[in-house]
């Protein structure tokens, strides 16, 4: 058991919550339909200069975001005897104990807490694990930073069943990547994807009861961080993921691909680690992906077959700046034909979607100057942006090729990680019930967004 100076605690603020209703979860990575698209009820047009937390819980350290459905919050982290790193870039060694916590989401009271040994060996940034739980019903699926993939009942947090990505697949030349396993889990029908690594298994579709292998499939050198999705074009369903030399498409059914294309262009992920990290963004029948050495892809998916060919791609590559955007792990944002995202130093930029052409490029929403691995965590809600940057901010803004217009901020959590310099908070945070929930190293909050 751990000791009491890290068990967790929740203090309830003077903001009551009545119980959230069943709808409205946000139950996995960028929340119900994977898109961060928020559908909520009416929220706050303008925050206020402080928003009043209806509760805080302490948590240890970790990047994972918070999942919340059926009236539980689920959020990981890890405990060990030693502090994080001042800058975590440097791979470390440490042992510790890896843990999945459960709170009430509407008071922040622990349910429930899910542990085990864990070692983390020369991982970059390793004071935690990195995936977004998922939320099925009655059950949960987490990854842990070194491969640990489990499934745990809802109501106790008792293991279903478990495996080791190290363990269970040493025998195909898999790696640990370097900063973990970091890509978020895709729940399909009876299946659960997840990236694993190594000679074709750089993805694998598990049962999601039994945990047994469906099927394998593709060989790459790093499986880097980009979560899988799918969608449906040319007439089917398709499973898209990106690792470090190429993207590809799979039936999700059988793992067969259908199609890929080389991100490096030339194929061969020179720099490492492979930097694939930001969730693909599709737009109607557009495929977009990003990222800092190679900037950005656009390819258009067929509408006849399972297909996709090249639109547009960055003209410059590393060690050149490469053009268009180079982002590093925000997500992209579309609206009204235009693209948006952050790039190396922090700056946003806006590009037309269709050409790759930048509009313009602002630096205003992370303070005005450079802010090396600067990102932002944001979805849509309604006509505008929310928007938390890597400083702990909360921001409305509105999107437009007009420029950059920030409608309202306030300081919502401090950032505790230290990277190239500065703190940063990176967890992505959940958005369910008209309320807000993040974490940093130390604690989890809760705060409504809900118009009075």
């Amino acid at each position: 058991m751990l000791p009491r100076s890290v068990a967790i605690s929740a203090f309830v603020a003077c903001v009551f919550l009545p119980p959230a209703p069943a709808a409205d979860d946000w139950p996995q990575w960028l929340g119900p339909n994977r898109d961060g698209v928020w559908k909520g009820a009416a929220t706050l047009d303008k925050l206020p200069k402080e928003l009043k937390r209806a509760w805080t819980a302490k948590i240890g350290p970790g990047y994972t975001g918070p999942a919340v459905a059926g009236g539980k919050v689920l959020v990981m982290d890890r405990v060990t005897g030693t502090a994080s790193p001042e800058d975590g870039r440097k791979p470390t060694n440490s042992t510790g104990t890896e843990r999945v916590v459960c709170l009430d989401a509407d008071k922040g009271t622990e349910l429930w807490v899910h542990e085990y040994e864990c070692e983390y060996k020369r991982v970059s940034y390793g004071s935690g694990p990195r995936t977004t739980p998922v939320i099925d019903g009655d059950v949960a699926y987490t990854l842990g930073t070194m491969g640990d993939l489990r499934c745990l009942s809802m109501k106790d947090g008792k293991p279903i069943w478990k495996k080791n990505f190290l363990e269970d697949y040493k025998d195909f030349d898999i790696k640990t990547p370097a900063w973990g396993w970091s890509a978020h889990l895709l729940l399909d029908g009876d299946k659960l994807i997840a990236l694993v690594g190594g000679d074709k298994h750089a993805v694998v579709a598990f049962d999601k009861k039994t945990g047994a292998e469906k099927w394998a499939a593709l060989t790459t050198r790093e499986i880097c961080y980009c979560p899988p999705i799918i969608v449906e074009a040319g007439g089917k369903r398709q499973l898209l993921v990106w690792v470090s030399e190429y993207v590809a498409s799979l039936d999700p059914e059988t793992g067969k691909e259908y199609w890929r294309h080389l991100h490096p262009p030339q194929g061969v992920e020179v720099n490492r680690p492979g930097v694939a990290i930001s969730t693909l963004k599709v737009v109607g029948d557009m495929l977009f992906l990003s990222n800092y050495y190679h900037g950005a892809l656009a390819l258009r998916l067929a509408k006849d077959k399972p297909a996709a060919d090249i639109v547009w791609r960055a003209k410059n590559t590393f060690p050149k700046k490469p053009d268009t955007l180079n982002t590093i792990m925000t997500s992209l944002l579309h609206h009204d034909g235009h693209l948006y995202g952050l790039c190396m130093q922090g700056e946003m930029k806006c590009l037309k979607a269709d050409t790759g052409e930048v509009v313009w490029t602002d630096d205003t929403l992370l303070g005005g100057k450079p802010a090396v691995f600067g990102s932002a965590s944001w979805v849509h809600s309604g006509d505008k942006v929310l928007c938390l940057t890597d400083a702990g901010d909360l921001v409305t803004l509105k999107l437009s090729p007009k420029g950059y217009e920030e409608t309202s901020r306030t300081h919502l959590i401090d950032p505790t990680q230290g990277s190239a310099g500065r703190k940063v908070t990176w967890a992505h945070p959940a958005f369910a019930h008209g309320r807000l929930y993040t974490r940093n190293d130390k604690e989890v909050i809760c705060v409504s967004l809900l118009k009075e």
